[in-house]
């Protein structure tokens, strides 16, 4: 199995140690790239693919993304039709 198969499935798991650098590969394998909004933006960041933006914040003090947040993240990759059920 693939890296990126690998990283789609655990995604998936919705597991409570999925880390903020893993969410950047798993939207780089999309065609997203990570957009910090400068200096004054503190946590606040994008993911851009052309036109389609998705915002979020970075995970602090740590580096493990909320699974609140992972449900949104997979709720708008279905919307987006980028991720198919």
């Amino acid at each position: 199995m693939s890296r990126k198969k690998k990283l789609k499935n655990r995604f998936l798991s919705l597991p409570s140690d999925f880390t903020f650098d893993e969410l950047v590969t798993l939207f780089g394998y999309f065609g997203y790239r990570l957009n910090n909004k400068g200096k004054t933006s503190g946590s606040r960041v994008s993911f851009v693919n052309g036109l389609e933006t998705y915002y979020t914040h970075r995970p602090h003090p740590g580096n493990v993304v909320k699974k609140a947040a992972l449900i949104d993240v997979y709720e708008y990759l279905v919307s987006m039709k980028i991720w198919e059920i």
